[in-house]
């Protein structure tokens, strides 16, 4: 459905690049948490699957077609919310009869009940609105234009802990097969219980692409004060109730993925996690 095949590209002609031959294939019908540290890439690929720059080399194909081509049948299918942006100073109803047209599947109906969701009232004037306001406002808007690719850069930002909460459910209850979500965060426990498949990415490399289910079968996360589970955890955080950890699972008990656990294991020790999943990803380089 989406393939990112060996793309390189940098901000300045001479510069280093932000990513280097850097290659991802994703399918349709999952909400995709990515990952990785500040300045690994994640907003300019976001950027770069939306068609919105350039690659110095390599493309970027959504069902098939190359999205830099900006096809008007490829824009009515992708929409990304930026972590930051600005809306004109207009009314909601003015935004959605400027720009409601170049979304085929656009419904209002949706647009509507997901400001419910928010607690947003349908009259509301972007202008007028907090950080917090306006990023819920675009999302609903977003999610309404039903496209089959939605892109989203640390949309929790700037969201009040009832309004994260609103964001989940809001996620939670329009997705569907037809739909790809692509959320990238530094906000784990924002997104942990939401999504279903987890790609981290360092060094212009995938050094995870799973499933949440498929990592759950093969680690297991805990807290414990158990030093012989300490002693032989792949990765151990000290906290207040105790070491959290992270496991082989060999008695096949599935835990809760621990998002952040499970990231900082795969910073530190990248070799570990492609060698636990190397039979999938190996096919996704």
């Amino acid at each position: 459905m989406l393939k990112v095949d060996n793309i390189t590209f940098s901000y300045k002609r001479r510069g280093a690049p932000v990513l280097d031959h850097f290659s991802l294939s994703l399918e349709a019908g999952a909400v995709y948490g990515l990952l990785g540290k500040n300045g690994a890439g994640k907003s300019t690929l976001l950027y770069l699957i939306a068609g919105l720059l350039t690659p110095a080399s390599g493309s970027v194909t959504f069902e098939g077609e190359n999205t830099r081509k900006r096809l008007p049948s490829t824009l009515g299918e992708i929409f990304i919310v930026p972590e930051e942006f600005s809306f004109p100073k207009i009314s909601l109803k003015q935004y959605v009869k400027a720009t409601s047209g170049f979304y085929p599947n656009f419904s209002e109906e949706d647009l509507n009940r997901h400001l419910a969701t928010f607690d947003l009232n349908p009259d509301l004037n972007l202008g007028e609105l907090s950080m917090g306001q306006k990023k819920k406002a675009m999302m609903c808007f977003a999610l309404a234009c039903n496209t089959k690719l939605l892109l989203m850069d640390e949309p929790t930002n700037g969201l009040d802990i009832p309004g994260k909460s609103a964001f989940r459910r809001f996620i939670a209850q329009n997705m569907s097969d037809e739909r790809t979500i692509i959320i990238s965060t530094h906000q784990t426990r924002d997104i942990d219980r939401l999504i279903d498949h987890v790609v981290i990415m360092d060094d212009s490399e995938i050094i995870l692409n799973e499933p949440m289910m498929s990592i759950s079968s093969r680690l297991k996360f805990m807290t414990t004060t158990s030093p012989d589970l300490i002693a032989k955890a792949l990765y151990k955080q000290p906290s207040i109730e105790g070491t959290s950890v992270v496991l082989l699972n060999d008695d096949d008990d599935e835990t809760e993925v621990n998002l952040e656990s499970l990231f900082e294991l795969a910073i530190t020790d990248g070799s570990t996690i492609r060698n636990l999943f190397t039979s999938k990803t190996a096919n996704l380089k």
